[in-house]
């Protein structure tokens, strides 16, 4: 599978390059937009990567350009922005997937992976387990019966979490990934926010529940 890599703060673009080829894709790395647009038209890819902030062209326009001339290549957006406004700017312009950074190798990954395997056609992302699913286009959260729509730190918490179901995430883990490394917010505020979730997966009837292991962390696992 051959990738074209768009990403300007060069160390972050070596280290993903450098992952992508271990894991045996064939990458072409640029370090801004215009690159990355005149890449895009010039060569046939199975997939891109886009960051949003980049020099000259942005990600989005990039984005918006490609697909207005036609080009249905799957495309994956980086962003330091974790705004819900953003997600929903990248997905309306034509993404096929949104990722902020932070991030880990591993997810990266997931999503190149499940990004590859639906190219040619572009469909709402959305992740399921057990008898729960997440709308990543909507922001709805579905039960058996009943769905809804999630304010934008608990949709970020429980998108984590189904991403990465069946791994502990430490509470630090979840605070850096949702309010960034700058925060000035008390660790305090994700068991909050963890509390809340709880109780709609409740009211959803869920079949699935947030489990804490004290001193390791919180994942996602089917109700026995």
């Amino acid at each position: 599978m051959k990738l074209l890599y768009a990403e300007d703060e060069k160390s972050m673009a070596e280290a993903v390059t450098d992952i992508l080829q271990y894991h045996k894709f064939i990458v072409d790395t640029v370090y801004n937009g215009n690159d990355a647009y005149n890449y895009a038209i010039s060569e046939q890819y199975d997939g891109i990567i886009l960051d949003i902030m980049m020099p000259g062209l942005n990600g989005i326009e990039v984005l918006t350009k490609l697909r207005h001339a036609g080009n249905k290549t799957p495309i994956l957006l980086l962003t330091a922005k974790a705004e819900v406004e953003d997600r929903v700017a990248g997905l309306d312009a034509g993404a096929d997937d949104y990722l902020p950074k932070p991030f880990s190798m591993k997810e990266l990954l997931a999503r190149v992976r499940a990004m590859l395997r639906r190219r040619e056609t572009f469909t709402p992302d959305v992740l399921t387990f057990g008898n729960i699913s997440l709308n990543m286009q909507s922001f709805e959260l579905s039960g058996p019966e009943q769905s809804m729509v999630l304010p934008k730190l608990e949709y970020q918490i429980m998108e984590l979490l189904m991403l990465n179901h069946g791994i502990y995430l430490s509470t630090e883990d979840i605070l850096t990934k949702v309010w960034g490394y700058d925060t000035e917010a008390d660790i305090g505020i994700v068991w909050v926010y963890l509390s809340y979730l709880r109780r709609r997966l409740g009211s959803l009837h869920a079949n699935i529940e947030i489990r804490a292991k004290r001193g390791i962390g919180y994942t996602l696992e089917v109700v026995s």
